[in-house]
């Protein structure tokens, strides 16, 4: 979502390359040997871009992003010249098309199309999958403690009821529409809440939580999970696939906790590949989203990232831990999730207005 939850934590540190660079010189040159990259940090297997690198003789140049308006910021600022191939989450996806800052995909240049998941074919946010294809996809629910929680909940009660827990620090996700979900969720009027009323009652929630002691802050998906593991907070909201790799990392640091997909709802979200408007190399960022939708490539980014993968053909080469929970959640949570809305116009600025209230009480 996933989303400014700095997703995901990677197992090899990479150094992002300075836009610097690309900046003064105006935008990058279309170049046959060259594709720019915008992506999440730590979220590429270094290994893909080898192959990629070697089978088409080209040099892939990355860049990166820990937030959806840092993207969105540098897209207006001329990065719509400067990349070839960007990777928004998917309520960004309609924003992106209605300001023209992305073009339509040529679908005759992507031969392994056909490998994606029926559930991502047609999605909501894309009809048609007309301008993305999905790169990942994951859940955003709770992390806790169960020493200190052996008979939790399954349900957002635990964040957001302070009888349920009274004494535990906790934190809650920096993004808006994330947290306010969440809240909408608990209240009874659904993750993918929208409208005024429904806003101001999860908003007038998320302010008294703010107000109890054990409140320990707006945390962020990673730093949530570096927080559980030394006691800092007894739960927190992240991502099921951070928290694998995390759990996988360190067994003994994450030995006592649990990731739970509340009863009452909770995210649903999807990573996408979408071409800039004025991509330097359209051919080659069609060719790297081809790649990337071959069946063994598929897989070996989820088993590097630890998320889902959204290619069918991919299922066969995947590690048998993305199989199961937390990472293929059960067919009754699958049943409860919801992707966050696009919002746009005066109803954008509203969710701003009362986010930020939220914030500042």
């Amino acid at each position: 979502m996933p989303h400014s939850l700095y997703r995901p934590f990677r197992r090899s540190a990479r150094t992002a390359l300075p836009l610097v660079g690309l900046m003064l010189a105006g935008g990058a040159q279309a170049a046959d040997d060259k594709l720019y990259l915008f992506n999440w940090t730590e979220y590429m297997d270094p290994a893909i871009i080898d192959a990629f690198e070697e089978r088409y003789d080209v040099e892939v140049v990355q860049n990166y992003f820990n937030s959806q308006p840092e993207m969105l910021a540098k897209l207006n600022a001329g990065g719509v010249s400067q990349y070839d191939v960007i990777v928004p989450s998917n309520y960004y996806v309609p924003r992106l098309i209605e300001t023209g800052l992305v073009q339509p995909l040529d679908k005759t240049k992507l031969s392994h199309l056909g490998n994606v998941m029926d559930t991502f074919q047609d999605p909501g946010y894309d009809p048609g999958g007309d301008y993305s294809v999905p790169y990942q996809w994951g859940t955003t629910g709770i992390i806790y403690n169960t020493d200190t929680f052996p008979d939790a909940p399954k349900s957002w009660s635990l964040l957001f009821d302070a009888n349920e827990n009274p004494d535990y620090p906790f934190a809650v996700a920096g993004d808006g529409q994330v947290t306010m979900g969440g809240a909408c969720a608990y209240l009874g009027h659904g993750y993918d809440c929208t409208g005024l009323d429904a806003w101001r009652e999860a908003a007038k929630l998320l302010i008294e939580t703010k107000g109890r002691d054990t409140f320990s802050g707006f945390t962020d998906g990673t730093p949530a999970l570096q927080q559980l593991s030394r006691g800092v907070v007894h739960a927190a909201m992240s991502f099921n696939g951070d928290y694998l790799a995390f759990k996988d990392e360190d067994p003994e640091g994450f030995a006592n906790t649990a990731f739970m997909i509340p009863d009452e709802g909770a995210e649903m979200w999807v990573d996408t590949m979408m071409i800039p408007a004025e991509a330097p190399n359209s051919d080659l960022a069609h060719a790297f989203i081809d790649f990337l939708l071959e069946a063994e490539v598929g897989a070996q980014l989820s088993n590097y990232n630890y998320y889902a993968s959204p290619n069918a053909a991919a299922e066969p080469y995947l590690d048998e831990v993305l199989t199961q929970p937390p990472v293929q959640p059960s067919d009754d949570d699958m049943e409860r999730l919801r992707f966050i809305p696009s919002l746009s116009g005066d109803e954008l600025q509203v969710f701003q207005q009362l986010w930020s209230e939220v914030q500042a009480r």
